[in-house]
């Protein structure tokens, strides 16, 4: 009788067997390295009291508001370079303290000065990131910054801070090349939801380290999604570094760049320029700043809708929109600490770029002064004032912010 050679069928049965166990065991292995991920994240907390007033010489009442903002967040551990963000953000008026405008959302119309705090409750962040040694890509909703703030920023001062829905990439093929590319869907303002603008914007940065100074490169190309023929497109470059010079430390800026602005009945063409020179001694930094938005004839300032304004130009927020006319900057700062804490003083003096037939040069000027201090790892206060004397055109407004905030 012959017998049945069962060793082949054994050998496959086994095989078979190995490879569905080592499935099973890969996949619980995944499961429970997903699991953990989910599991061991890190959870935040971030709250801010602020108290602002603002005093103006015009129609409009004075305002003043007492706002908190709550913002929670929850990031995942990292899968295999993988890893994801949540953030929630809500921001309340205290104590009935809701004596304000702000245009955009709707609230108080007209009635008072603004003051750019709206209510809300909204995802602040919510992305996938992806990110080994070289490259760092997110996708959803996230914080984009660049430059300093001057071009793309969060306008982090706001209780409702500026996001982006946006696909972002950063590669750092050394530790002395950065290059960074983010697609924009929609700009997520300081306004509230109801204000948030579609977008097809591009942003493109690059930047090299040397011994001297950081030299960028970029090109910005902005387009809001509203069925419109328009386009904001500016090109630029900027030169930053410090260097020593006995106990003292020389620091300096130069940047330029070109903008084009397109719609479908105008084009306009603008430049800017920004020169900054300073030292710091004894623990004082001392700063000279030169800035020109340019205008095109009159017709046309330069603009920087991304950027988070407050941070430039003054901090009465003057100049969020470039005068068709243009401005120049011309500001020098001190900084130090003092009790703990970091004091400032700066002051600007504001002049037309291109007065044309408008016959308005002189564009005031502006003295602020801040006070901030944190108590150990997570308390923080501060104090800040700003003050500005109008020129050919606006009015006088006092502007004075008051602070504590929380964060773990």
């Amino acid at each position: 009788m012959k017998t049945l050679n069962t060793k082949p069928q054994k050998t496959a049965l086994n095989i078979a067997l190995g490879l569905a166990l080592l499935g099973t065991s890969s996949f619980a292995a995944q499961a429970n390295s997903i699991t953990e991920a989910l599991t061991s994240g890190k959870a935040s907390a971030n709250l801010n009291l602020r108290y602002e007033s603002v005093e103006q010489d015009n129609e409009s009442k004075d305002a003043s508001a007492l706002t908190v903002r709550t913002r929670l967040g929850y990031t995942t551990g990292s899968v295999s370079g993988f890893s994801a963000t949540v953030e929630l953000e809500d921001s309340r008026i205290v104590l009935g303290q809701g004596d304000y405008t702000v245009g955009p959302s709707g609230y108080n119309p007209g009635v008072y000065s603004v003051i750019a705090d709206p209510e809300h409750t909204e995802l602040d962040q919510g992305y996938v990131q992806y990110k080994n040694d070289v490259v760092t890509a997110k996708v959803g909703r996230q914080v984009i910054t660049m430059d300093g703030h001057r071009f793309i920023g969060h306008v982090g001062w706001r209780q409702d801070r500026q996001t982006f829905d946006a696909a972002s990439f950063k590669v750092t093929p050394n530790k002395d090349l950065t290059l960074q590319y983010a697609y924009i869907t929609q700009r997520n303002r300081i306004f509230g939801q109801d204000a948030d603008f579609d977008a097809k914007d591009h942003l493109i940065n690059a930047s090299y380290k040397t011994s001297v100074g950081t030299l960028t490169g970029y090109g910005y190309l902005l387009e809001v999604d509203n069925d419109t023929d328009n386009a904001l497109d500016t090109f630029g470059i900027s030169f930053a570094g410090a260097t020593k010079a006995g106990d003292a430390k020389i620091i300096y800026r130069a940047e330029y760049a070109s903008q084009t602005s397109e719609s479908a009945t105008a084009e306009y063409d603008a430049s800017y320029l920004n020169l900054e020179a300073g030292a710091v001694f004894s623990g004082i930094t001392a700063k000279l700043g030169y800035e020109i938005l340019g205008s095109d004839d009159g017709a046309y300032g330069f603009s920087t809708p991304l950027a988070t304004l407050h941070k430039f130009n003054g901090w009465s927020d003057q100049f969020l929109a470039t005068p068709t006319q243009g401005l120049v900057d011309t500001n020098v700062s001190l900084a130090g600490k003092a009790f703990g804490g970091g004091w400032k003083i700066a002051y600007h003096m504001f002049d037309a770029d291109d007065a044309a037939d408008t016959g308005i040069d002189d564009l005031g000027s502006e003295l602020n002064v801040s006070y901030a201090k944190a108590f150990g790892k997570h308390f923080n206060a501060g104090i800040k004032y700003a003050a500005y004397s109008a020129g050919d055109t606006k009015v006088d407004a006092d502007k004075l912010w008051a602070w504590v905030g929380v964060k773990f």
